[in-house]
């Protein structure tokens, strides 16, 4: 069991930076790949980015990709999603999120995660 709790988000301009981070219980952090992903009322949940168990390797969306940055410290049980150059669109809930995979493996669907944080909401005004 992994329980997970998202901190960081809020009300930024466009062009701003926030910094995501998820906490995680439990003695087995390193055991789960980790996502984000985000949500707008009324939209299916979607793909943000993800980390591998070790860190090595991480996958973005194309959306975000060269503006947000995935990273994970197993000795503190902790994930962070750091967000640059910040579009009106970024505007979500972001969830954190953990999956039982293999090494090195990457995972982007949302029923490949087991557990989910309660969310952090993302504002982005114009």
């Amino acid at each position: 069991q992994v329980q997970l709790v998202e901190s960081g988000g809020g009300l930024v301009q466009a062009g701003g930076s926030l910094r995501l981070s998820c906490a995680a219980s439990g003695r087995t952090f390193g055991s789960y790949g980790m996502g984000w992903f985000r949500q707008v009322p009324g939209q299916e949940r979607e793909f943000v980015a993800a980390i591998t168990r070790s860190g090595g390797s991480t996958w973005y969306a194309d959306s975000v990709k060269g503006r947000f940055t995935m990273s994970r410290d197993n000795a503190r049980n902790t994930v962070d999603l750091q967000m640059n150059s910040l579009k009106p669109e970024d505007t979500a809930v972001y969830y954190c999120a953990a999956c039982r995979t293999e090494t090195g493996i990457i995972r982007t669907r949302t029923y490949d995660y087991d557990y989910w944080g309660q969310g952090t909401q993302v504002t982005v005004s114009s």
